[in-house]
């Protein structure tokens, strides 16, 4: 069974940010439910993977969030909100960046849809720019 792709992903409250579908903000809040309180998202890139940089993404304890990463509110439809964060250099690479979810048994789990990317790997998950 594969999931429904929101055809409308938002950004941040403030209208900012990486564009998050529906069906990925619901299953970044369940995650984000599992790890307890005080957790926020961390985007970012980092050097590797089969085109030459790659996406990642852990939850951090809000202490950890430094004073110079962009940080992004975005809503629930329960009425909660979830924060990412992400560091500037990452950010020239994925602003603009779509994240969505997927339940499909191939190809399943976080997508990324980046404009900014020149070449990508079939796994998803790596570019170029």
């Amino acid at each position: 069974m594969t999931s429904t792709t929101s055809s409308e992903p938002r950004a941040g409250i403030d209208g900012k940010g990486i564009l998050i579908t529906e069906t990925a903000r619901r299953q970044l809040g369940q995650l984000l439910a599992q790890q307890g309180t005080g957790r926020v998202l961390r985007v970012g890139v980092r050097s590797g993977g089969c085109s030459g940089m790659s996406y990642t993404m852990d939850f951090i304890e809000g202490a950890e969030v430094r004073d110079d990463d962009d940080r992004y509110t975005y809503s629930l439809d329960d009425g909660t909100a979830f924060e990412v964060v992400c560091d500037p250099k990452s950010l020239l690479y994925i602003y603009g960046m779509q994240l969505d979810y997927s339940t499909a048994l191939i190809g399943g789990g976080f997508n990324f849809t980046n404009p900014n990317a020149t070449q990508t790997c079939g796994c998803g998950s790596s570019f170029a720019v």
